[in-house]
C-alpha cells in the first residue's frame, strides 16, 4: 500500500509530498539532498553551505520519524518538523554553551536528560521533548529562574515578547513557593543605547557571545560566580565602544539589556512589523518596522542569511526619525499668477500635460534621489526620454570608512550612505557632488531647458533654483525653501509609504512594504510620473509596484527575469557586475 511521506527542506524550502515508501509510515525530511543547498544553524558565523553529498540520519522526535543531515542538533530537527523546544542560551547565529538547561529533553536509553541544543541527531534516536521527566525538569529550572526574577511585566519594555512569560504561562507552577526575598541588583547603563537590569537577567549569555564571537570586540563579560554572578563591562569600557551594541537587545530573550531610546516607548503588542529595507546604507539589511499611530518606533533586524544574517549596525537602527517629520508636502501646488494655488491630482497633471505639450521637445536635466525606489527611478527615466532626452544625476552622503561586523563576512555599514545608489547607476544616473550629499548643480541651476526634481529637497541651493528652466518641476516628500516657487510641486510617498525595491551594493534587489500611511494625498512617485507618461504617449501607465517593476526590468538588462514573486522576501541577485568585498 502507497505511504504518505512528507518531504520539508530542499530547494527553495518548499514543501512537497511523495506518495510512495514502507507501509504505515509518515516521514518528515529536513534538509536537502547531494548538491543543495542547505542551512547550517549554530556556530558564529552562520551562513548558508553548499554540500557536495549530504549524510542522513533518520530518527524519531514525540512519535514523528525524521530524516535530517548528520551534524543537526536535536533542537533544530525538532524545529524543523513544528516542535518547539523551549530555550534560552541557544541562538541561531552563535555557539551553544548549553548551559540554560531549558532545553533538556528525553533520548531513549540515555541515562540522563539531554540538552537539545547540543546534542547532534543519531540514526535511531528515539527523542521525547514531552515526557514526564522532560516537562517536570523544564518546570523545576522556569521554577528556578523566578526565584530572583522581579515581577516587572507591567512596566518592563520586552513584556509581550518575553520567552520568560511565554514559557512560565505554557508550563510552569501556577504558583510560586519562594519565601525569601528577591535578590535586588537595580539598573546599570552598559554605555551606548543599552540599559541593563541584573534582576531580569536569566545568565544567558548571549549578549557576551555575540560580542566575543560577531563583534569581537569582548566588552561585556559575567563577573563573579555561582548564584552572584551578573554581566557586566570592564571598568571604564561600556558599549558607546561599540558599532553593533544594539544587537544585544534584541537576542535578550528576557527584558534584562533594553533600548533607551525605546524605553517606555510603547507596548509591544500597540506595535504593527513591517518587513522592509534599511535606508542608511548601500548594505540592504533586512529589517521590520515598528510602527504605532503612524510613527516608527524602532527598527529590528529581520533575518536573511545571504545579506546581514541576524543583525543590523547602531548606524541604521538608530536613524529612522526622519521618516517621522512633519513638514511634508500633502497636496499638489502649480505655481500661476505668482503664487502658488493648491489643486486636485487630475487639474494638476491636466495642466503639467498642457505646458508639455506647448514646449514640445526639450532637454532635460533631472536630479533623483537614491532614497527613493527602482520604480520610481525608472520612472524618472522613462519620463526624461520621452520629453527628448538629457541628463539624470543624484547626490548622496559617504561615509570615510566602512565598519565591518568582524564575525560575519560580508556584513559591514557601507561607505555609500544611501540604499540604491546601485540601482540608480543602473538605471543611468550619475553621482555628482561632495561626501556630504551637496554641491554638483551648477549644470541645472543654469539649464535653460526643462528641470525635474525628485526626492532631493536640495537643501544646500538657494531660493527660486533654476531661474532660467522654461519648466520645473518638484517631486518630494518634504517642502523645498529652494523649489517653493517650481512650477508644479507633487507630493510623494517615502520608502517607508510604499512598496518597492532597492538594490544593495552587490547588485541584490529587495522588496520593502508600506508601513505608514502617506500624508495627505501624497502617492508613489512611479504612480504619478506613470500617469503623466501615460498621457503624454496615450498609453496606460502601471496602477501596481509590480508593474512599475516590470517596465524597469524591460529598460535594465540586468533585471532581466526578476518580478515581485522571484524577488520574493529575501530578495534575488541581479545581472549586475558589481564588485564583492573580499573577491
Amino acid at each position: 500500500m502507497a505511504k504518505k511521506t512528507t518531504k520539508v527542506g530542499g530547494a527553495k524550502g518548499k514543501k512537497t509530498t511523495k506518495v510512495g515508501g514502507a507501509k504505515g509510515k509518515k516521514t518528515t525530511k529536513i534538509g536537502g539532498a547531494k548538491g543543495k543547498k542547505t542551512t547550517k544553524v549554530g556556530g558564529a558565523n552562520t551562513k548558508g553551505v553548499v554540500a557536495e553529498k549530504v549524510q542522513e540520519v533518520t530518527l524519531t522526535i514525540d512519535g514523528k520519524e525524521l530524516t535530517v543531515p548528520r551534524g543537526t542538533t536535536l533542537l533544530q530537527a525538532a524545529q524543523g518538523a513544528g516542535t518547539e523546544v523551549p530555550h534560552y542560551c541557544y541562538h541561531p547565529g552563535l555557539s551553544s554553551p548549553a548551559m540554560c538547561r531549558l532545553c533538556l529533553v528525553e533520548v531513549v536509553g540515555a541515562p540522563k536528560l539531554l540538552p537539545a541544543c547540543t546534542t547532534t541527531v543519531a540514526d535511531g534516536q528515539v527523542v521525547l521533548t514531552q515526557s514526564d521527566d522532560a516537562t517536570r525538569m523544564r518546570r523545576g529550572v522556569l521554577e528556578f529562574y523566578l526565584l530572583n526574577h522581579p515581577l516587572d511585566c507591567p512596566i518592563c519594555d520586552q513584556s509581550g515578547e518575553c520567552d520568560l512569560q511565554d514559557h512560565v504561562f505554557a508550563e510552569g507552577r501556577e504558583h510560586g513557593r519562594g519565601r525569601e526575598a528577591k535578590r535586588v541588583l537595580g539598573r546599570d547603563d552598559f554605555g551606548g543605547d543599552v540599559l541593563f537590569y541584573g534582576d531580569r537577567c536569566v545568565m544567558c549569555t548571549r549578549c557576551v557571545r555575540f560580542m566575543e564571537e560577531i563583534e569581537e570586540k569582548p566588552l561585556l563579560t559575567v563577573v563573579e560566580r555561582g548564584n552572584r554572578a551578573v554581566i557586566d563591562t570592564f571598568f571604564d569600557q561600556g558599549l558607546e565602544q561599540s558599532d553593533w551594541a544594539g544587537n544585544v537587545v534584541d537576542i535578550c530573550p528576557v527584558g534584562a539589556l533594553v533600548s533607551k531610546d525605546f524605553l517606555h516607548k510603547a507596548r509591544a503588542w500597540d506595535l504593527e512589523h513591517t518587513s522592509s529595507i534599511c535606508p542608511n546604507c548601500s548594505q540592504g539589511c533586512n529589517i521590520e518596522l515598528h510602527t504605532r499611530d503612524n510613527l516608527v518606533h524602532r527598527m529590528k533586524p529581520r533575518t536573511n542569511l545571504e545579506v546581514n544574517g541576524h543583525w543590523i549596525c547602531d548606524y541604521g537602527r538608530s536613524r529612522y526619525e526622519w521618516l517621522n517629520r512633519s513638514d511634508r508636502l500633502e497636496v499638489p501646488v502649480v505655481y500661476a499668477e505668482e503664487r502658488n494655488k493648491a489643486m486636485g491630482w487630475s487639474a494638476a497633471l491636466e495642466a503639467l500635460k498642457v505646458r508639455i505639450d506647448e514646449l514640445g521637445k526639450s532637454s532635460v536635466k533631472a536630479v533623483v534621489s537614491p532614497f527613493w525606489s527602482n520604480e520610481d527611478l525608472g520612472a524618472v527615466s522613462g519620463l526624461v526620454k520621452t520629453l527628448g532626452g538629457g541628463s539624470v544625476v543624484f547626490r548622496s552622503p559617504r561615509a570615510e570608512e566602512e565598519i565591518a561586523l568582524t564575525g560575519y563576512e560580508g556584513l559591514a555599514r557601507r561607505k555609500a550612505l544611501a540604499p540604491n545608489e546601485a540601482g540608480a547607476e543602473l538605471l543611468g544616473c550619475a553621482r555628482v557632488g561632495d561626501d556630504a550629499g551637496q554641491g554638483g548643480l551648477e549644470d541645472l541651476a543654469d539649464h535653460d531647458g526643462v528641470v525635474l526634481v525628485l526626492g532631493d529637497a536640495l537643501d544646500d541651493q538657494p531660493g527660486g533654483f533654476a531661474p532660467n528652466a522654461t519648466l520645473v518641476v518638484y517631486l518630494g516628500a518634504y517642502v523645498s525653501s529652494a523649489l517653493v516657487s517650481a512650477d508644479f510641486q507633487f507630493p510623494v510617498t517615502t520608502f517607508a509609504e510604499q512598496e518597492g525595491t532597492f538594490t544593495n551594493h552587490t547588485g541584490r534587489v529587495q522588496r520593502f512594504s508600506p508601513a505608514l500611511s502617506g500624508p495627505g494625498v501624497a502617492r508613489p512617485a512611479w504612480l504619478v510620473l506613470g500617469a503623466l507618461l501615460g498621457a503624454l504617449v496615450d498609453e496606460k501607465g502601471p496602477s501596481t509596484a509590480e508593474q512599475a517593476f516590470g517596465l524597469v526590468a524591460k529598460a535594465v538588462g540586468s533585471y532581466q527575469g526578476l518580478d515581485y514573486e522571484t524577488i520574493g522576501a529575501h530578495g534575488a541577485p541581479s545581472g549586475a557586475l558589481v564588485p564583492v568585498p573580499g573577491d
